[in-house]
């Protein structure tokens, strides 16, 4: 017997937010704004599900620099976390580079959150959870595939369904596609960006590349920015939603507000096109401020406060 609760497996990120207006010169100093904010697609995920309603669970690893500020920040949006704190690794830190576009590029340090590993899993996790969800960072890092390979197998034994988030398209193609959709096999839900979905299908545009992965994990969704989201079920498109008109700052955690807003709409039982839509609410929120998590009255460029262990 499942529940409702959504349980995320994947990174929490200590993010350095730069967002600058001219481009950035090599060699020198560009002036940009700069904000301390948490992230990590997991932890974004979870956050953004429990904002959204759901009783969210957030597996993960932090370092022994920021614990108690990540811990803190989780709680706050309404996160259960489970959270393992390695003495010896500091947080994962990814500097984000915001251009006027609110497009981003990234530079990034996975620190304790490569660690991650079956030490850290037991299959009471899973009590009273109605989808297990993983970044799929997860995978690419040894000890995480080994964890990964071991919550899907209970999942599966315990009749829970999966879901899972290709991440990004360098370490994905490091790791091997084919090597991808084989130990990610055990999920029945994929939500990759568009990018992520040619990468993975093979094909030229986004619907064909729906149809291509549905007919291997059974449900994709593809995310598709401003332009919103399509999804396909055994091959056939069911269901499309435009994207949420917005003003763009900052794109940082937009699929991942995407992915929560599905996941936490489909646990609710609602159609494939009321649960993109709420993805793409959820999106577009998400990119009219600064960083990858929901806000609880803090200003918007609010330097964080960092407490360091």
């Amino acid at each position: 017997m499942t529940g409702r609760a959504l349980l995320v497996i994947g990174d929490v990120v200590t993010d350095v937010v730069a967002l600058h207006g001219s481009p950035v010169m090599w060699g020198t100093d560009t002036a940009a704004d700069i904000v301390l904010r948490p992230g990590g697609s997991g932890a974004n995920t979870a956050a953004w599900a429990a904002h959204l309603g759901a009783d969210a669970r957030l597996l993960a690893r932090l370092g022994y620099d920021s614990s108690e500020w990540h811990l803190a920040e989780l709680v706050k949006t309404g996160v259960r976390p489970q959270i393992a704190v390695d003495p010896a690794h500091p947080t994962a830190v990814v500097i984000s580079m915001v251009d006027k576009s609110g497009e981003r590029s990234m530079l990034t340090n996975r620190g304790a959150g490569g660690l991650i590993s079956e030490a850290d899993w037991h299959p009471s996790l899973l009590d009273g959870v109605g989808r297990l969800h993983l970044s799929g960072y997860i995978l690419f890092a040894p000890a995480g595939l080994l964890l990964a390979r071991r919550a899907m197998a209970d999942a599966t034994a315990a009749g829970i369904p999966i879901s899972i988030d290709p991440a990004s398209t360098s370490p994905l193609g490091d790791f091997g596609l084919e090597r991808f959709i084989r130990e990610s096999s055990p999920a029945d839900l994929i939500i990759p960006n568009l990018s992520e979905a040619l990468l993975l299908s093979g094909a030229t545009s986004a619907e064909p590349a729906a149809v291509l992965l549905s007919e291997m994990y059974g449900t994709a969704v593809v995310k598709l920015g401003a332009k919103g989201a399509v999804a396909a079920v055994d091959g056939e498109v069911v269901a499309t939603a435009a994207g949420t008109p917005v003003e763009v700052v900052d794109s940082t955690g937009a699929g991942d507000a995407f992915a929560a807003g599905f996941l936490t709409a489909t646990l609710h039982g609602v159609s494939e096109e009321a649960a993109l839509e709420a993805g793409c609410r959820a999106g577009g929120e998400c990119v009219a401020q600064v960083g990858g998590r929901p806000r609880y009255g803090l200003d918007l460029n609010r330097l964080y406060p960092i407490h360091t262990d």
